[in-house]
């Protein structure tokens, strides 16, 4: 699908979204950052809940964002799904997370 046509897309439901989002990570070392800036997410939640300092919380998406869009810029050479879908972007990151642990996308 021609990456103009598909930032015009309204996906319905995020089960016609994902395989656009999958297609926008080919590069393993996106992927790779991807899944460090969501571990660094997943570590710094678990730190603020432990320590209750919530003013820090503006280091999430600063970790979880920081990394995947430098992966984009920088290796991927696209904009990040992000930009035009945000909620399915987000959802996305953690599927891809998940799948990154079982094996089922490559590191």
């Amino acid at each position: 699908m021609d990456r103009r046509k598909a930032i015009q897309t309204m996906y319905a439901s995020f089960r016609e979204f994902y395989p656009f989002y999958l297609s926008e990570h080919r590069d393993r070392i996106c992927r790779r950052l991807h899944f460090v800036g969501s571990t660094l997410v997943l570590i710094t939640l678990a730190w603020l809940a432990v320590s209750g300092r919530w003013a820090l919380w503006w280091l999430l998406p600063l970790f979880g964002y920081g990394c995947a869009w430098i992966g984009h810029f920088f290796f991927e050479k696209n904009r990040p799904a992000t930009f035009t879908h945000p909620l399915y972007s987000f959802a996305g990151d953690w599927v891809m997370y998940a799948a990154m642990l079982r094996g089922k996308i490559s590191f």
